[in-house]
C-alpha cells in the first residue's frame, strides 16, 4: 500500500477509543476484554484470576 493512502487508511479507520463499558477495561495480564473483574482493584479476567489466586492470596482456590 502507499505511503499516502496507508496513512489515510489509519486516520479514518482507527478504534474508537473507549472511556466506558465493556471495551475499556482490559485484564492487566492477558489483555481480554470479557469476564473482567474488578473487584478489590484486581483488573484481571476470571480465567487469569483462576490461574493465578494462589499468588494473589486468595484462601478459597488454595
Amino acid at each position: 500500500m502507499k505511503p499516502a493512502k496507508l496513512i489515510k487508511f489509519i486516520k479514518h479507520n482507527k478504534p474508537k477509543d473507549r472511556k466506558f463499558g465493556q471495551s475499556s477495561k482490559k485484564c492487566k495480564l492477558c489483555g481480554r476484554t470479557h469476564a473482567h473483574i474488578s473487584k478489590y482493584n484486581l483488573g484481571i479476567c476470571r480465567q487469569c484470576f483462576r490461574l493465578n489466586a494462589k499468588k494473589i492470596g486468595f484462601k478459597k482456590y488454595m
